[in-house]
């Protein structure tokens, strides 16, 4: 009989909240009786599934179960920063069960990587996506000790130039919605024709390899998109029996004599934050599958390895996983949205256009005034993230390798200072600060967070003035709140007075240690009503 898998596939992600001044994270009301949203669902998901308890006889605790060794998970790299920090024995399970899941599942990690910013990529220019990429890779061979197979690309989104790179960097794989296809046809058939595979008519059971304009190629899955909204919505999590039944029913069917791959992907905050108890009902399921024996537990890189692609895909290009309308969630006013009603996102693409502005005006001046210094800005900047994962360590060997020229302690601080822009520069495109109704909520307001600390460091290091150009293009970004106005108002409220609040550390060292758990502050006096995005506008 052919032999049938299960992978259950969970994106851990919550986009940076620290103050670019202070590098700490506020305080988040809304997160009440907690300190923030990191620390919240930290306690509610990241926690509870490093652990997470199964019932024996009369409700007893049976046994505690490290569900990440068991599925497959990706992480945003500023969440394990934070984690790693503020979670050391969170950070630490992940790791231990990307170890033990080598074990397990034939060499091949439990844990996939992800581009570091959780960027859309294809809106990205082509500079920027390979650094996202490259930090994204390095963050994950830091902290698993491994080079990654796979790679979650932010919202599944996806185009040709993106898969193109990622081979070039060597990833196998990445995971796609099963709207995503354009059409497939067999590998190594007569029968060349292609079929259509629009509006989800893709058989998620099996790999494909999309072929590249380059000559490479690059493996696809989709997962199955029913099952994964059951989850949401048909409240498979109340009892892990029914998560469990649901994805074997999904071995059943076809009668194909080749391998058969159940799998199914969600954001991972749905076991435990989403869903309360959520973890529980993974973890029970988890072991009933095994129990069960009519498929094995997988990750999609021992899939790969034991059943390479039979099938060739071309992929919808410029489509995401939460967007029906390609990427227009992070650049129009395409109607995505939580459903407030009469509110448009109409200052989504203004909002962009701003920031790609000021991206394209910050950049011949980084690339003029670091070419003094370094033999090739932006090699250096793809290089940054090792200083930035380990200072003490990797900072003589990134100036031997970059460095044009003998510098002074002066010189070394300015390079650093440069990437920071940079860094900052790449920050300002976090894709949450478009994905919810309102100019004004939270998340756009760390992003313009980060373009004021951008814009602060080019007047250091410049002399220019690129604020005013600036709030000019974010004045034609409307608000949907009378008192908000527009982003232009929305910076000048809430970023300006971060930063004047904050005066005395505008050259806060890039490297400064964030907080410790022991440091925390005492919890929110009490709730305070969240605005549209689930926070506080502040």
């Amino acid at each position: 009989m052919p032999e049938r898998y299960i992978c259950i596939h969970g994106h851990f992600y919550q986009p940076p909240r620290e103050n670019p001044w202070t590098g700490r994270v506020e305080r988040q009301p809304s997160a009440h009786p907690y300190h923030d949203w990191n620390e919240r669902i930290t306690d509610e998901s990241y926690r509870p599934n490093a652990a997470s308890p199964i019932l024996g006889p009369g409700g007893r605790v049976s046994q505690r179960v490290n569900n990440y060794g068991h599925i497959s998970f990706n992480f945003g790299p500023t969440l394990l920063s934070w984690l790693e920090t503020e979670a050391p024995d969170v950070h630490e399970s992940l790791v231990q069960a990307d170890l033990e899941s080598r074990r397990r599942f034939g060499g091949h990690g439990s844990a996939l990587a992800q581009a570091y910013h959780h960027t859309i990529l294809p809106l990205s220019n082509a500079r920027d996506k390979r650094t996202e990429l490259v930090w994204g890779i390095a963050d994950f061979t830091h902290r698993f000790g491994r080079r990654p197979e796979g790679l979650w690309l932010a919202e599944t989104a996806v185009d040709i130039d993106t898969l193109e790179l990622m081979a070039e960097l060597g990833l196998k794989f990445t995971l796609l919605s099963p709207y995503q296809a354009r059409r497939v046809r067999p590998l190594n058939s007569d029968d060349t024709a292609w079929r259509d595979a629009t509006g989800g008519k893709i058989d998620p059971s099996r790999a494909y390899t999309q072929k590249l304009p380059s000559g490479r190629e690059i493996a696809l899955f989709f997962y199955d998109g029913p099952i994964s909204q059951a989850i949401a919505f048909e409240r498979l999590l109340d009892r892990g029996e029914a998560l469990a039944g649901r994805l074997l029913s999904g071995l059943l069917g076809d009668g194909r004599d080749e391998a058969k791959l159940v799998h199914i992907a969600t954001d991972g905050e749905t076991y435990g934050h989403h869903h309360r108890h959520g973890d529980m009902a993974l973890a029970y399921a988890l072991r009933e599958i095994e129990a069960d024996g009519r498929a094995k537990l997988t990750t999609y890189g021992q899939f790969l390895a034991l059943h390479p692609p039979t099938a060739e895909v071309e992929i919808a290009e410029r489509t995401a996983w939460s967007c029906a309308h390609g990427v227009g969630r992070w650049s129009a006013d395409c109607g995505c949205a939580a459903g407030r009603a009469g509110w448009t996102q109409a200052w989504r693409g203004p909002l962009r256009d701003a920031l790609d502005r000021l991206r394209d005006s910050l950049l011949p001046l980084f690339e003029s005034d670091a070419a003094q210094l370094l033999i090739d800005p932006w090699a250096a900047r793809d290089g940054y993230m090792a200083v930035r994962l380990d200072p003490e360590r990797r900072m003589t060997a990134f100036l031997t390798d970059h460095a044009r020229c003998p510098l002074s302690p002066g010189d070394i601080a300015r390079i650093v200072t440069l990437l920071e822009l940079q860094r900052y520069t790449l920050m300002m495109y976090t894709s949450c600060g478009w994905f919810f109704d309102e100019v004004s909520g939270i998340e756009t307001q760390q992003i313009l967070q980060y373009a004021g600390r951008a814009i602060q460091l080019a007047r250091e290091l410049f002399a220019v003035d690129l604020e005013s150009a600036f709030l000019r293009d974010l004045a034609l970004a409307k608000s949907n709140l009378p008192e908000h106005g527009d982003a232009a108002q929305v910076y000048e409220r809430f970023v300006l007075a971060a930063m004047a609040a904050t005066d005395g550390l505008r050259s806060a060292r890039p490297f400064a240690p964030r907080r410790r758990a022991s440091e925390r502050s005492a919890p929110a006096a009490g709730p305070v009503a969240p605005n549209e995005t689930g926070e506080v506008a502040a």
